[in-house]
């Protein structure tokens, strides 16, 4: 089987990358990096690319009239890359319903909480305040609404009495790291299909502490 190929988006520290990076470098692993893209010049996921040896680009969407032209520009990449696959990073840009659409169920973003809970920004703190007894991380298809879209992967975390936002966040930042190669894995395979907006996975996932897959469910 060819190796899925994949556009990593980022916006800041790439961590979420790092584990893209780390888990395409096991031979076994059925996909690869074919570029990363940062909207943003000068942060660290750029460094962790250029460690790594792979293409990287920077789209400053400063420098567009609009988000149009700016996705514009960054479509032309990711498709001159040759990319199959878009894995979403940490990349803090709202993608408009046309670019979602253009790479419909070829779009992937991963999340700090369990959706379609606690979408959108300052997750952990709204955790936290609602006095959530777990909270964790998903990893989806991207849909035109925010944090939206078909459940991949997700992995529950327990919230502690004693927690604050960096504590739960550095647990759920673990797992993260855990089931954004699991999902890529899972795609890249051929066993993920989306049928009336819910992921169906084929054949059983090994199962591993703290992980949910929906499909089995």
């Amino acid at each position: 089987m060819a190796s899925l190929k994949l556009a990593v988006l980022i916006s800041g520290r790439g961590s979420n990358l790092q584990s893209l990076i780390d888990a395409c470098a096991e031979e076994s692993f059925p996909a690869e990096i074919v570029t990363v893209i940062s909207n943003v010049h000068g942060v660290k996921g750029l460094e962790r690319a250029h460690k790594a040896g792979l293409p990287t680009v920077v789209i400053d969407h400063k420098e567009f009239k609009d988000r149009e032209n700016f996705e514009d520009a960054l479509h032309d990449v990711i498709s001159g890359a040759g990319a199959d696959l878009v894995c979403l990073a940490g990349f803090m840009r709202l993608l408009t319903g046309d670019f979602v659409r253009r790479w419909q169920d070829c779009l992937i973003n991963i999340h700090p909480s369990l959706l379609p809970a606690f979408k959108g920004l300052h997750v952990h703190e709204k955790v936290l305040e609602a006095g959530a007894r777990f909270s964790g991380c998903t990893v989806h298809y991207v849909r035109p609404d925010m944090d939206s879209g078909p459940i991949i992967v997700q992995a529950a975390v327990p919230v502690h009495g004693d927690d604050t936002p960096d504590t739960l966040a550095t647990r759920i930042l673990e797992q993260e790291h855990r089931i954004y190669p699991l999902a890529v894995r899972l795609i890249a395979s051929g066993r993920v299909r989306v049928e009336n907006e819910r992921v169906i996975i084929d054949g059983a996932v090994a199962p591993d502490a703290g992980m949910i897959n929906p499909a089995e469910d």
